[in-house]
């Protein structure tokens, strides 16, 4: 699934075999996340987290910040 560009907003939803599988890829995503100190909106039930990237501090607009963050994502 590609990231989904709505209401300046970019969301995907990942999906892995299992929770165990979906909570290990959170944690790593962290210290991405504290990396670049720009974080998510993410939710996980059982083998899907869905992430929603917008940048609070530029009005809720998608920005460079945002795109930089979901390469990063797609990337672990």
């Amino acid at each position: 699934m590609e990231w989904i560009e709505a209401n300046n907003k970019l969301a995907k939803t990942y999906i892995f075999k299992d929770f165990a599988t979906a909570i290990a890829w959170m944690v790593a995503a962290s210290f991405e996340i504290e990396k670049l100190n720009h974080h998510p909106e993410w939710k996980n039930v059982y083998n899907k987290v869905e992430v929603i990237l917008t940048t609070h501090d530029a009005a809720n607009t998608i920005t460079e910040k945002d795109r930089v963050l979901a390469k990063k994502l797609d990337a672990i």
